[in-house]
């Protein structure tokens, strides 16, 4: 059940009004200012990077941003430029990816999500690096990140039409991760992103029109609200009202998971900056905050109907701390009554959490549509092509991130189609 069925009108009231007053992005200048590069922007020098970013027409973003940056002579000119940069660059992205316009040099198949990746990264490290000719403080320049996050991920650029002739569909996806074991990986679930901003899908019961954004793989960004920042103007009533929404990452090999349950708890699994661990913080003022929240996805249907080559498992286990006992269990059928999470249907990593927060806060708004989570196969290399010298790509990576798209597409088709208008 979700917590609309176990609080009373007044207090979800109560718990919407705190959702809507968090305050921004909770002081990221502190981490500009103690960390001039990040973790993730280190990265960038190494080989793989250089070489993706060349290889998909990308390389110039940074050298083209200092320049741009070198002629701003105002704080408010150095905003607009920021923010107009990150539009293009996301737009750039999902037009390269859908096959309009010219492709830059390179030979990186267009579906291909990582120039994008690295490329807001060059962006990133250009605005760290930046001396401007006017004072610039260290809270501004955060904000300035800030922006560039948001519009390179296309987080401000969802726009759904109004009215009742067209279904609306929310997807998310995310950056590649666990670049320290492998530096060439990319993530199906934004290349997927990329792949459906902006389009429509025919269903049985009506069109569907598509909204994409790509979020970061790392914990401090979801402390901060970046999930329910970015998804609370489409939750909420009014004509451009999500009618479905699904948040995606890459999952287990072989299989795609329709995540039944999701649950508030951080394992020790590490992000793209550091390590985390405990209950997944959520900007609500909850007590006690929900345990587990659960997919309105049509499960049934999406696990019954063939979508492509992979199969569709409905994943309903999750690990609990029974009541009344401090020992982990696993539950192959879901939780019991008064349990603790310690990992939903799709584990304690950002997918889980993802999940659990794009869910809570449907159910925080009352939000009766289908939404949840889905996890894609694993995208790999092919055999003989390991991350030790091996190549950027390879005919079978390239198949296998075409067929795991295709059937995304599929499935988010399949459940649009549940959806009627009245």
């Amino acid at each position: 059940m979700g917590i609309t069925t176990r609080t009373s009108s007044a207090r979800s009231a109560a718990l919407l009004a705190a959702l809507l007053t968090v305050p921004a992005l909770a002081d990221p200048a502190r981490a500009a200012a103690e960390a001039p590069l990040t973790r993730e922007e280190s990265r960038l020098e190494s080989a793989v990077p250089q070489e993706i970013l060349r290889r998909g027409g990308f390389d110039g973003e940074g050298a083209g941003f200092a320049a741009a940056l070198a002629r701003a002579r105002t704080p408010r000119q150095a905003e607009r430029l920021t923010a107009d940069t990150g539009r293009r660059l996301w737009r750039h992205a999902v037009d390269r990816a859908q096959g309009r316009g010219t492709v830059r040099a390179g030979d990186l198949p267009r579906d291909d999500d990582r120039p994008l990746y690295w490329a807001r990264l060059d962006l990133t490290r250009t605005l760290h690096r930046w001396q401007p000719p006017f004072p610039l403080s260290e809270r501004r320049r955060a904000d300035l990140l800030a922006s560039l996050e948001r519009t390179s991920r296309g987080q401000d650029s969802i726009g759904f039409p109004a009215g009742r002739g067209v279904k609306r569909v929310l997807v998310t996806g995310f950056d590649p991760f666990q670049l320290d074991d492998d530096i060439r990986r990319s993530n199906p679930s934004g290349a997927s992103a990329l792949a459906l901003d902006g389009t429509t899908v025919n269903t049985p019961s009506g069109p569907a029109r598509i909204e994409a954004t790509v979020f970061p793989v790392r914990w401090d960004d979801f402390a901060r609200g970046t999930v329910e920042r970015t998804l609370l103007p489409h939750f909420r009533p009014g004509p451009r009202r999500a009618d479905l929404f699904t948040t995606i990452s890459q999952g287990r090999p072989g299989r795609f998971d329709v995540e039944r349950t999701n649950g508030a708890w951080r394992g020790s699994g590490t992000d793209n900056e550091g390590l985390r661990r405990g209950p997944a913080p959520v900007p609500v003022r909850q007590h006690p905050q929900p345990q587990w929240t659960r997919t309105t996805l049509p499960y049934a249907v999406l696990t019954s109907t063939t979508t492509g080559p992979y199969p569709v498992h409905d994943n309903t286990s999750v690990t609990e701390v029974p009541a009344g006992s401090t020992t982990p269990v696993e539950r192959p059928d879901g939780p019991t009554p008064g349990s603790a999470a310690r990992a939903g249907g799709g584990g304690d990593y950002l997918s889980n959490e993802i999940a659990y927060r794009a869910t809570l806060l449907r159910d925080v708004m009352r939000l009766r549509v289908p939404g949840g989570h889905l996890h894609t196969p694993v995208l790999r290399f092919a055999d003989g092509n390991g991350p030790a010298g091996g190549r950027v790509t390879d005919p079978d990576f390239e198949r296998n991130r075409r067929a795991i798209v295709a059937q995304v597409r599929s499935l988010i088709g399949v459940a649009a189609g549940t959806v009627h208008r009245p």
